[in-house]
C-alpha cells in the first residue's frame, strides 16, 4: 500500500510539470504575438510626432523623420533575435522558420512604419514625386529649322 501511494505522488507531479509547460509555452506564443504587433502599436503615437513636427524642412522634423526611417531597418536586422526568446523548446531559437506567422506580421507592421516616413517625406517635398525633380535627365529635342527667306 505504501508502494502504491509513492507512485500516484510520483504521477502528480509529473502532470503538472506538463501542464506547467504547456502554460508557459502557450504563454510564450502570446508574447510573440505582442512583440509581432508592437510596431503597429506605435504607429498613432509616431503620427501624432510627424504632425506636431510640422511640414517644413527642419532640423526636428529631419531627425524625427529619419528615426521614423531608420528603426524598420534595424527591427527587421535582428527580427531572429528579437524573437528567439519566444521559440518553442523544440525548435532552434534563432532559425528563420520559427514563428514564421509572428514574424511576417511583424514585417508588414515594421512596413506600415515606413510608409508612414515616406508619407512625410512626400508630404514635405523630400521624394521626388513630380516631374520637375527629374529635368536633370531629360533630352532636349532638336529645335525645328525654320528659314525665313
Amino acid at each position: 500500500m505504501l508502494q502504491g501511494s509513492c507512485m500516484s505522488k510520483s504521477k502528480a507531479p509529473s502532470k503538472a510539470s506538463s501542464s506547467a509547460t504547456a502554460r508557459y509555452e502557450e504563454l510564450k506564443v502570446k508574447r510573440a504575438w505582442d512583440l509581432a504587433i508592437s510596431p503597429a502599436k506605435s504607429l498613432p503615437m509616431q503620427a501624432f510626432m510627424l504632425y506636431m513636427s510640422g511640414g517644413g524642412v527642419q532640423i526636428f522634423s529631419m531627425g524625427i523623420v529619419f528615426m521614423l526611417l531608420s528603426s524598420p531597418f534595424k527591427n527587421l536586422a535582428s527580427i531572429n533575435n528579437a524573437f528567439a526568446q519566444f521559440a518553442p523548446k523544440s525548435a532552434p531559437p534563432k532559425a528563420l522558420s520559427t514563428l514564421v506567422l509572428q514574424k511576417i506580421v511583424y514585417l508588414l507592421c515594421n512596413l506600415l512604419t515606413l510608409a508612414l516616413g515616406l508619407w512625410k517625406c512626400r508630404s514635405m517635398g523630400l521624394l521626388p514625386t513630380g516631374s520637375a525633380d527629374w529635368l536633370a535627365f531629360e533630352t532636349r529635342g532638336e529645335p525645328p529649322e525654320i528659314t525665313l527667306w
